[in-house]
């Protein structure tokens, strides 16, 4: 995948996502409306492929903004990572040379890339999560929207350990498929896949929508690198 076709996929996906949460935001709630309308008409100039560099500087000035109205991330690591995709965008579009357009972009794709490998080493060390007991906790008590049929697995321990260890094992091994196209995307669709299931169980649908949004800087990295 080239650069261009990479950075272009990456502005059409990541002004979809935050679309969306604006979108739902204006719907749901009557705060800071203004600012989530400024919100859409920048997600509208990115989808359309006007005043980009532009769009991306408001759409990173309101996150901001919003970060310092909700005393930290509005919606938890999805805006984190839209705020970093937002940054790397940005810094790809102002740099003066193809060189370090390509070192803004990347730095993006190491950064997705360790954002699941730190996600599964934390895991490894914590023993509630290598017994299962993480995931045995989330579904018998927390306040994620998660079906009632589906709280009686909490009392699967076997399962749910094997779950924990497949979980780690994708997550700590996740760099290792960045060394062939093939082993990059399986991976990347077995991770669409987990976010879709956090999506549906729990409810965590931003985490899908910004972390696909991340993937073709991925796939162009690999290209770059190993390819």
């Amino acid at each position: 995948m080239s650069f261009e076709c990479a950075q272009r996929l990456t502005e059409i996906l990541l002004a979809l996502a935050l679309l969306q949460s604006a979108l739902e935001h204006l719907v749901h709630s009557r705060q800071n409306r203004t600012v989530f309308a400024m919100r859409i008409i920048c997600c509208g100039l990115l989808l359309g492929d006007l005043m980009t560099p532009w769009a991306l500087l408001g759409l990173f000035l309101t996150a901001v903004f919003l970060l310092h109205r909700f005393q930290g991330p509005y919606n938890g690591g999805s805006d984190k990572m839209g705020i970093l995709i937002l940054f790397c965008l940005g810094l790809s579009h102002a740099a003066p040379s193809p060189f370090w357009q390509d070192m803004a972009f990347a730095y993006l794709a190491v950064q997705l890339t360790l954002s699941y490998f730190i996600s599964g080493r934390v895991k490894l060390m914590n023993p509630e999560w290598r017994s299962g007991q993480a995931l045995s906790d989330v579904f018998a008590f927390s306040a994620y929207p998660v079906a009632e049929n589906l709280r009686g697995l909490a009392n699967r321990t076997g399962i749910l350990c094997a779950m924990s260890w497949l979980v780690i094992g994708f997550e700590v091994l996740f760099p290792l498929t960045l060394l062939s196209a093939p082993s990059l995307y399986f991976a990347l669709i077995v991770a669409s896949l987990f976010h879709m299931a956090n999506a549906y169980l729990f409810g965590l649908n931003r985490f899908l929508w910004i972390w696909i949004a991340a993937y073709p800087s991925l796939i162009w990295f690999q290209d770059r690198i190993f390819g």
